[in-house]
């Protein structure tokens, strides 16, 4: 909350740590500068609201001056160029979500960019108008859901990663420590970065984050589920399908199972990430638009570079791959089926969920797992003692996808983590050979909580609603609470999809720097097909299907009604036809990025 600079000061909790980043700041707001002071490692610096310049303080000039505003914030997270000066982007809220190898996770709750814009007066009206588009954008990336940071600890390593690194890499600033696929403001701290304002640099992951605490044998054991999103290939469902020419895949989620029980930890490790290949599936009104393949002559380097990146990562990949094996998704599965085929030292797995699990039979993915028991069993899960001591390495990874590596993924991925967490804790003593967390209710329940929660958030991030299937995890069975549910976000997927995600679309390339705003180039927001006819063509659809009905009522009183039915017919059946055959054109479509 807003004080005046006079009222008593802001205090820290605690001094700053060697590598941590500031948690308590101080936000001054003076007519022609901003000022952040951390309250708990003493620096402080200006950004200049004229042109958003940067400028170290000392503390004598932080603290200065009287004529401002001050609040609190919890963070800064990078800045952003536009064509009238910059856009700083910090915390305003945060929740403790939980901890993570005994440090604190927050949960972003909401940001704000602080306008550092006064050259907009002399841009023309042509720069001003885009200039207000691109602040649109900006005011999307502010909601943007998800994010997690913490001010001591970085969150982009796996903890088999992380024991493996230098232990003087603590002491370094987080944004050094961290690994960069992971870090969701990577583009926007790059200014802060130069300025070598270490203490006021916070990396944000996008993904979940979910814990949960229960007793066995007497000895509480804490299960962490940590998902870090990949941003090399960023964007929204149907706008970032399969892979670039990097071979870096779209919605590709790096998630961890971290389990501790009496000293040990143990952590477990799988991925998801779109099919490896070039396609596309471009919105066009229907409602499960076809996918297509991209010709292309680098598409077998493409799929190599996807999975030499794996190897090198995690180790050897098991692909499992959830799709259909008929119709459009059949497709493009087989022309991925045929792709593996020429990298014979990768397995790879195809399981027809829809088909295998017809009817909500969840039980039926043990077929799966007898197919592949072998090959996870062999890589294993990660295990270290309270001493540090590396007990057992995971040796490989699972990689599943469906189409969208949203519900199917999610199912899967739950029923494989619930096998690797018997395992483990079988391995640490919290369980004998032959028990299952499954022979508790309570702890089976919180385990499958774990998991829907995860499901919903990852694809409220990538689609924009909470995932499908979401009984199939909780209940191994669909309900009819469920389907309802899922109808509702299947509906809430079609809406945004069509309508919301071009636009979306762009403020994720704005900010991860796919696109990069200067003077130099045309208006990126020239008016693109008939979209803003849509509404138009709407509201004579569903008028002329209005006086269609109420004619049809009155077709018994004169010929002159039947007529006017034909007529009004006739003129919504045709605009019907015009809209979908320009469907495509009609939708709400990106307009600063291409899709590969």
């Amino acid at each position: 909350m807003a004080t005046d600079a006079d009222d008593a000061p802001l205090l820290a909790e605690e001094p700053l740590r060697p590598g941590s980043c500031s948690r308590e700041l101080e936000l001054r707001e003076f007519r022609d500068r901003y000022v952040f002071r951390s309250l708990d490692g003493g620096g402080a610096f200006a950004v200049a609201r004229a042109d958003g310049s940067l400028r170290a303080l000392s503390p004598e000039e932080a603290a200065s001056g009287s004529d401002c505003k001050v609040s609190r914030i919890y963070g800064v997270t990078g800045m952003i160029r536009m064509l009238a000066g910059s856009y700083v982007l910090v915390i305003t809220s945060r929740k403790d979500a939980g901890s993570y190898q005994a440090s604190t996770v927050y949960h972003v709750n909401s940001m704000k960019f602080l306008c550092c814009n006064e050259a907009i007066k002399h841009l023309t009206s042509d720069e001003k108008r885009d200039e207000a588009y691109f602040m649109s954008l900006l005011r999307i990336a502010e909601t943007t859901c998800g994010l997690y940071y913490s001010y001591d600890r970085d969150l982009t390593l796996n903890l088999q990663r992380a024991s493996k690194l230098a232990a003087g890499r603590v002491h370094k600033p987080l944004w050094k420590q961290a690994d960069p696929r992971f870090v969701w403001n990577r583009n926007l701290l790059e200014e802060l970065i130069e300025a070598k304002l270490d203490e006021f640099i916070t990396p944000l992951i996008q993904g979940s984050f979910q814990t949960e605490q229960f007793t066995l044998k007497d000895g509480p054991v804490r299960i962490n589920l940590f998902s870090r999103r990949c941003n090399r290939r960023l964007g929204t469902r149907m706008w970032r399908r399969g892979a670039n020419l990097e071979g870096a895949t779209a919605n590709f989620v790096e998630t961890e199972q971290l389990i501790e029980y009496e000293g040990l930890t143990s952590s477990f490790i799988q991925v998801r990430g779109s099919i490896p290949l070039l396609w596309e599936q471009i919105v066009d009104l229907s409602y499960k638009p076809r996918p297509s393949i991209i010709e292309h002559e680098e598409m077998t380097k493409v799929v190599q570079r996807h999975f030499h990146d794996l190897s090198q990562r995690y180790g050897d990949t098991l692909v499992i791959d959830l799709t259909d094996k008929q119709g459009d998704e059949g497709n493009l599965s087989n022309a991925f089926a045929a792709e593996m085929e020429k990298f014979p030292d990768i397995r790879y797995v195809h399981f027809d969920f829809h088909h295998i699990c017809g009817g909500g039979n969840f039980d039926n993915l043990q077929a799966l797992y007898d197919e592949t028991e072998e090959a996870i069993q062999k890589q294993g899960y990660f295990l270290m003692n309270s001493k540090g001591d590396i007990l057992l390495d995971q040796n490989g990874v699972i990689r599943s996808n469906c189409i969208d590596c949203l519900d199917r993924t999610n199912v899967t991925q739950s029923f494989l983590a619930r096998k690797s967490l018997d395992s483990q804790l079988q391995r640490m003593g919290a369980l004998s050979s032959a028990e299952s967390i499954s022979q508790s209710d309570s702890i089976n329940d919180r385990f499958k909580k774990l998991w829907v929660e995860h499901g919903d958030e990852l694809s409220l991030e990538y689609a924009g609603s909470y995932a499908l299937k979401g009984d199939l995890v909780r209940y191994g069975r669909q309900t009819l609470p469920g389907l309802i549910k899922d109808g509702l976000s299947a509906l809430s997927r079609y809406y945004l999809n069509n309508f919301h995600d071009g636009v979306r679309q762009d403020a994720l390339d704005l900010i991860s720097g796919y696109y990069t705003v200067s003077k130099s180039s045309s208006s990126p927001f020239q008016i693109i097909g008939y979209e803003p006819y849509l509404p138009v063509a709407s509201a004579i659809i569903v008028g002329g299907i209005t006086v269609t009905t109420f004619t049809l009522s009155q077709v018994g009183r004169s010929a002159q009604h039947l007529i006017s039915s034909v007529i009004f017919a006739g003129l919504t059946a045709g605009m019907v036809a015009l809209v979908k055959a320009n469907g495509k054109q009609l939708c709400s479509r990106p307009r600063l990025c291409g899709l590969i």
